[in-house]
């Protein structure tokens, strides 16, 4: 196995359930990619949205992941624990007037996809108000690794967008720039639900002065009904006993070919053999997949 000591991975998990097939996949796509080059991997809760998280998913997200052979680096960090670096960083686009205070409503949004700059000059005050990010008019690219050229014109794509909600609460696309550049993250693994958030995050990077990571973007499971694979569509969790077959599906869902009888050991010997055989290139070129079609 060669080594690239300079590979830092992440897992982030949300606690808003526990972790199911789709997460599993996404967990052993980062895990590989970094080990496969003696890279660090790390793990991170994205614990921003407490009226979301259900109590002890935290702990059992770590317990499914002990259980299913995963080993990270270092303790684990957790969002919440943040919230002073991300007050700093609001505080600086503020005062460089890349941020504004924002009163509109959902009801006053509904129907509109793109933020119509409302506010963009009212001059809110700061309080009982959301922080929306001034955005340029120019696109943004990169090369995902599987889903290869992606760009987005910020303005007539995606328009102002939220850094800090009005109930005070901040948003993914400020916290996980931040967190990403603050661990040293060189390569994000995760789902291609993501793939048209990375342009924000790209802005965001620019804006602070941070180093943009590559990416790699993984085709995101389908239930039969089209649903994303997700806790929010009361997706199984991970059952323990059942860690090699299950560990054995994800490496076929991410397009390699493990033996049949890999299913039949223990988990760390699916996860050593992954690592052994990592093969990026083979994972699907597409957006989103059946998890039907897994097989």
């Amino acid at each position: 196995m060669s080594t690239s000591p300079a590979y830092t991975g992440r897992f982030a998990p949300t606690p808003s359930g526990y972790l199911h097939f789709g997460s599993l996949v996404a967990a052993l796509a980062s895990y590989l990619d970094a080990r496969a080059v003696g890279g660090r991997w790390l793990l991170r809760m994205e614990d921003l949205d407490p009226p979301r998280e259900v109590p002890g998913a935290q702990d059992a997200i770590l317990r499914t992941l002990e259980t299913y052979g995963f080993e990270w680096d270092g303790a684990v960090e957790r969002q919440s624990a943040r919230h002073d670096a991300y007050a700093a960083a609001l505080d600086q686009l503020l005062a460089r007037d890349l941020a504004y205070a924002c009163t509109c409503s959902r009801k006053q949004l509904e129907g509109q996809p793109i933020y119509p700059g409302t506010c963009r000059d009212a001059r809110r005050a700061l309080t009982d108000a959301a922080i929306r990010l001034r955005v340029p008019d120019a696109e943004y690219r990169f090369a995902d690794r599987v889903q290869g050229e992606f760009a987005q014109n910020l303005a007539r794509e995606v328009g102002d967008f939220i850094i800090r909600r009005r109930d005070g609460l901040y948003a993914y696309q400020l916290a996980v720039v931040l967190d990403d550049a603050w661990q040293g993250v060189t390569d994000i693994v995760r789902g291609a639900d993501l793939l048209d958030s990375t342009p924000r995050q790209l802005y965001l990077q620019e804006l602070f002065g941070l180093p943009q990571p590559r990416y790699l973007h993984i085709p995101l499971l389908l239930q039969p009904d089209g649903h994303k694979l997700g806790k929010s569509y009361r997706s199984p969790p991970l059952p323990a006993d059942q860690a090699p077959a299950l560990l054995t599906r994800a490496l076929r869902a991410l397009g390699q070919q493990p033996p049949a009888e890999l299913a039949q050991g223990n988990a760390r010997e699916v996860l050593s053999w992954g690592v052994r055989h990592w093969n990026p290139a083979a994972i699907l070129r597409q957006p989103s997949l059946a998890e039907a079609e897994v097989r």
